[in-house]
């Protein structure tokens, strides 16, 4: 159990559902191309926005970007708390700060003023690759011990600050780490996790470190907020964040397509026809389940949880609803026939 906190009109903890967040990969100071991916983000079911602040001109264009969209927008700063600051002053509704490279206490007591003035939400981000040195030569390197002291000092400086407003995160490339650090740090306080896996990498690699690091700590009950690091297209984040949730029971948006693992008894080109299903589909907003079975054994049989879905015969296929067969049709229609009967269930 964790605090409540909020991110512009975003609960974070005290109980919220897991709140799934992403961050832009445009260049900030081109406005009219962060707020396209934000929208594109938003679609995509993101609550939560950041983006990169690394100079005076990316601060300044906060303003035009928050006014243009509608997700809480938080300034990612690094090295420069005079950026944080302008941030602050030009509409960001939170501030991602690494109390370790902003530098030094003084500067902290800064950003924390601007964010108390202006409302704004704090996270403090502490990273392995940039723990401060004293406690890298103390434990010989950046353990999840070290990370978790630095995070309990930036917490406690904060606090003493008067500042409560805030939310922390604790991440490493490597899962073991994240897990251990996010694992120890959740019993030393009750201030809300951002949880994720950092520079975990592009496509499969990226995705499965991804989902097996904040996968095993959302299953502890560890995790306000998560956010997926991917190589690539941010609203993949948001596809895979959601995907992590469904796993675990922990909230469904959109399609779930299932599909069986194909072998010598398939009829149909399962791969192909789940693409096309997933394309038709993606769009859809409200949670649903859909089988593509490549054979009669795998559908309906082992698929009869799904809402909806298809199987593959010698010369046609089936339509079926939570295991019941309601259509026969030929393999040519059998996506035709599926969206169509999707489209009717999302309508009623």
């Amino acid at each position: 159990q964790t605090r409540a906190i909020h991110v512009g009109s975003v609960q974070v903890g005290g109980g919220a559902p897991v709140v799934v967040q992403s961050m832009t990969n445009t260049h900030t100071t081109d406005v009219a191309a962060t707020v396209a991916q934000i929208d594109r983000l938003e679609k995509a079911g993101c609550k939560i926005v950041r983006l990169a602040v690394p100079d005076d001109k990316a601060a300044e264009a906060i303003s035009p970007i928050r006014q243009a969209i509608n997700l809480p927008l938080i300034a990612d700063i690094h090295f420069d708390h005079r950026l944080a600051i302008k941030a602050a002053k030009n509409g960001a509704d939170g501030l991602r700060i690494n109390p370790g490279n902003i530098g030094g206490a003084k500067n902290t007591a800064k950003v924390v003023e601007a964010a108390a003035k202006y409302g704004l939400c704090l996270r403090i981000g502490v990273n392995a690759g940039s723990l401060e040195k004293d406690l890298l030569a103390k434990y010989d390197g950046p353990t999840a011990d070290a990370m978790v002291e630095s995070a309990i000092n930036h917490i406690r400086a904060v606090e003493a600050l008067g500042f409560t407003n805030f939310k922390i995160s604790i991440k490493a490339s490597d899962v073991l780490k994240t897990i251990e650090a996010y694992t120890r740090l959740s019993s030393a306080t009750d201030f809300p996790l951002h949880v994720g896996v950092t520079e975990a990498g592009f496509g499969l690699c990226g995705t499965a470190k991804s989902a097996v690091g904040i996968g095993v700590l959302l299953f502890k009950g560890i995790g306000d907020t998560i956010r997926v690091s991917l190589s690539g297209d941010p609203v993949d984040e948001i596809r895979v964040a959601y995907q992590i949730l469904r796993s675990l029971g922990l909230g469904a948006r959109g399609p779930e397509i299932i599909s069986c693992p194909t072998c010598g008894r398939t009829q149909i080109e399962v791969v192909k026809i789940a693409k096309e299903v997933e394309a038709a589909l993606g769009h859809l907003e409200s949670p649903i389940t859909i089988a593509v079975m490549g054979c009669v054994v795998n559908g309906p049989g082992e698929a009869k949880e799904a809402d909806i879905g298809i199987a593959g015969g010698k010369s046609h296929g089936i339509l079926f609803k939570k295991g019941d067969r309601i259509a026969k049709v030929e393999h040519s229609r059998l996506v035709e026939a599926l969206v169509s009967e999707v489209k009717k269930m999302s309508l009623s």
